[in-house]
C-alpha cells in the first residue's frame, strides 16, 4: 500500500516514515505544501497523511485542490489545532479523517487502517489465492488455518501480487511499488525477496502459489488451488 506523508516537521516526518514502513507500507515523504500537492497529483497513493500547517500551501488548500481536480484519495489530516470548527473545516473541505497532535501512534495506525478499508474502489476484506489469505486490515497471512509470519517487505510483495489478480507483474513494477528508493535498488533484490516469500508461504505446504513467468516477472493465480 502506497502512503504519502506531507509533514514539514523534520522529526515527526522521519518518525512517521520509519514507523509506517515498519508496518509494511511504502511511504513517500513531502516536507512542504507545493511538493506535497505535486506528489499527490503526479502519483497514485492509497492514502495521504496531511499536516495542516505547512509552508507554501497549507493542508486545507491542498485538500481543496485535490478534491476540485477529482482526486478522491483518502486524506487523514494531522494538526495541532483541536478546535471543533477547525476539524469541521477540514472535513467539509473533503478530508476523510482528522487527528490532533500530539497523538498516540497506535491510534494513527487505527485511523489509517479504517480509511484504507473504506477507500474506493471497494477492496475485498481478504485477499486470497486458494487457501492462502492476506488480511490487509490486520496485516496477517494464513495458509488454511496456519498463521505465517512475514517481514514488512515480504508482506508488501505478497499483497501487491494478490491485488494484481492474476496479472504478470514485472520486477520493475514490484520495485516501484514495494521498495523505497526503488531507483537505487538492484532488480536482483526482487528475486531474493520472492525466494524468501516462497520459503514461507509455499515450500512448507508443498505448493507453488508464487509463479515465475520467465522473461516477464511473477504472478499469483487467484483461482489456482
Amino acid at each position: 500500500m502506497h502512503l504519502l506523508v506531507i509533514e514539514d516537521d523534520e522529526a515527526l516526518g522521519a518518525s512517521l516514515t520509519w514507523g509506517l514502513r515498519a508496518e509494511g507500507y511504502t511511504v513517500h515523504l513531502a516536507t512542504d505544501g507545493a511538493e506535497g500537492l505535486w506528489q499527490a497529483t503526479a502519483h497514485d497513493f492509497d492514502l495521504i497523511v496531511l499536516d495542516v500547517m505547512l509552508p507554501g500551501l497549507d493542508g486545507y488548500q491542498i485538500c481543496t485542490r485535490l478534491r476540485e481536480a477529482g482526486n478522491w484519495t483518502p486524506i487523514l489530516m494531522l494538526t495541532a489545532m483541536d478546535a471543533p470548527l477547525d476539524q469541521a473545516e477540514g472535513l467539509d473541505l473533503g478530508a476523510d479523517g482528522y487527528l490532533t497532535k500530539p497523538f498516540e501512534y497506535p491510534v494513527l495506525l487505527a485511523h489509517i487502517r479504517s480509511l484504507l478499508r473504506r477507500a474506493a474502489p471497494p477492496r475485498p476484506a481478504l485477499l486470497q489465492a486458494g487457501d492462502l489469505t492476506l488480511d490487509p486490515a490486520t496485516r496477517t497471512v494464513r495458509r488454511a488455518a496456519q498463521s505465517i509470519a512475514l517481514t514488512p517487505g515480504e508482506l508488501a510483495v505478497l499483497e501487491y501480487l494478490l491485488r494484481a489478480d492474476g496479472r504478470v507483474v514485472s520486477k520493475t513494477e514490484l520495485l516501484e511499488h514495494c521498495w523505497d528508493m526503488a531507483s537505487q535498488a538492484d532488480p536482483a533484490v526482487v528475486e531474493v525477496r520472492i525466494h524468501h516469500l516462497r520459503r514461507k508461504v509455499d515450500q512448507p505446504f508443498g505448493v507453488r502459489t508464487v509463479e515465475t513467468v520467465r522473461g516477464s516477472g511473477y504472478r499469483i493465480d487467484p483461482h489456482r488451488p
